[in-house]
């Protein structure tokens, strides 16, 4: 999938002139949203992918279904929820299921075409932990979990994930702990799991954008602007390959930046 054309500054509130300065959550959404174009079914966790499908919805993809762990299917919250569990996520909903339907049916299905997800560290084919920093026995940081991460990696079509930090200690050579392992890992320890999507085809984090190869290796597509290349090697703890044609990611537009801070978060629920 690729991202579609910046959108241009044709709102009320955008004019001729350049797009404002933009903070890094900004940035982030809004390279994300434009990788969700002609995504029908979003599987998304809280943060960063709510409110990367809420510019969707309002932009490019007015009829992106976002699915929450909750059961919630084609969320049309008032306003952005703070949990899965966020009473706004039921008004104007278009289906609420049990969670062994929506896992069983819809997830295990096939029915969802990106699953979008955050973690604390990320490898090089794509395996996440969302568990511990540190030693599992005596952890640095002991984190949420799973969830439902490790079934939205083993049955989602492809995998988004969001990075607010891309440095050696999030980009790393060996997770800590693997809470969410890579479809292509999963097989080749066991031919017989039921994994049944590419894994993460696409990170975006805070330096650049990194696809996937045909081998499922995790290299750079793109650096946001004023981030080098050797930058974003240096910030990454394994050897980053880079893709052929490297672009430069466009910035947000004055659009997506009015649209996020005047109509989608207003209260900086996500946006920092």
């Amino acid at each position: 999938m690729t991202p579609f054309t910046a959108l241009p500054n044709n709102t009320a509130a955008a004019d001729d002139a350049a797009a404002p300065a933009y903070t890094s959550s900004e940035l982030l959404a809004a390279v994300s949203c434009r990788y969700l174009q002609g995504t029908r079914r979003v599987f998304a966790g809280i943060g960063l992918p709510t409110l990367a499908v809420a510019l969707a919805q309002k932009s490019t993809s007015p009829d992106i279904e976002q699915v929450y762990e909750s059961g919630v299917c084609g969320a049309h919250p008032p306003r952005l929820p703070e949990t899965i569990a966020d009473a706004s996520l039921a008004t104007g909903a278009e289906a609420i299921l049990t969670m062994p339907v929506l896992f069983g049916y819809v997830l295990q299905g096939g029915w969802i075409d990106v699953g979008f997800l955050g973690a604390a560290q990320i490898d090089r084919f794509g395996s996440l932990n969302s568990s511990v920093i540190g030693d599992w026995e005596s952890p640095d940081v002991r984190l949420p979990g799973s969830g439902g991460a490790a079934e939205v990696m083993a049955n989602s079509a492809e995998v988004f994930v969001v990075m607010r930090r891309h440095n050696p200690t999030s980009f790393v050579r060996e997770l800590d702990f693997c809470t969410s392992p890579s479809p292509r890992i999963a097989r080749e320890k066991d031919p017989l799991v039921p994994a049944q999507g590419r894994g993460v085809t696409t990170v975006i984090s805070d330096l650049g954008v990194l696809k996937a190869d045909e081998t499922g290796e995790l290299c750079l597509a793109t650096v946001h602007e004023g981030v080098s290349v050797e930058q974003v090697i240096e910030a990454t703890g394994w050897p980053l390959k880079v893709l052929p044609g490297l672009s430069v990611t466009p910035a947000p537009t004055a659009q997506e930046l009015h649209l996020l801070r005047n109509e989608i978060d207003p209260g900086r629920v996500y946006l920092r």
